[in-house]
């Protein structure tokens, strides 16, 4: 029998970055958002490409389209905006989407035994397997290569 509970977990947003597809679990997704202002400024995290504010919250915009697409992109179509969780705590965060999104349902098989950090599995989706991204772990490999380069050169 299916569940309301049941059905959260098995039901993920499929969205483009770059020419790949990529799931995340529908539960984490607050919203889609039509690109707004993207506001840029000086700062030190290597991940984040600038700010959206979205329902009177600055949300951070993080630069997932290197790592997962090869290489930037400076078009998109919307934000996907979804929770992030630091310690104990919730924040807002979004990825810029290159192409259409849609929802899907389906049992998350496991990720391949080479997947980074940041696939939590596999969502078949028709003749696919979309990798389903765990979005905190994504935001994280996004960054830490320049953070540590520049925790170095501060030692030195």
């Amino acid at each position: 029998m299916m569940t309301a509970e049941n059905s959260a977990q098995n039901s993920f947003i499929v969205l483009q970055i770059g020419r790949r597809r990529f799931a995340l679990p529908a539960d984490a997704v607050v919203e889609l958002s039509a690109p707004v202002r993207l506001h840029a400024f000086p700062h030190t995290s290597p991940a984040v490409i600038g700010v959206i504010v979205r329902r009177g919250r600055i949300v951070p915009v993080y630069d997932a389209a290197r790592l997962l697409a090869g290489r930037p992109f400076s078009s998109h179509r919307f934000y996907v905006v979804a929770h992030r969780r630091i310690g104990q705590a919730t924040e807002l965060g979004a990825l810029p989407v290159s192409g259409e999104c849609e929802l899907a349902s389906g049992e998350m098989q496991p990720a391949a035994g080479d997947a980074p950090s940041y696939v939590r599995g596999a969502l078949p989706v028709g003749e696919e397997s979309v990798p389903v991204l765990d979005f905190d772990a994504l935001v994280h490999a996004c960054g830490p290569a320049e953070d540590e380069t520049a925790g170095a050169e501060a030692s030195s």
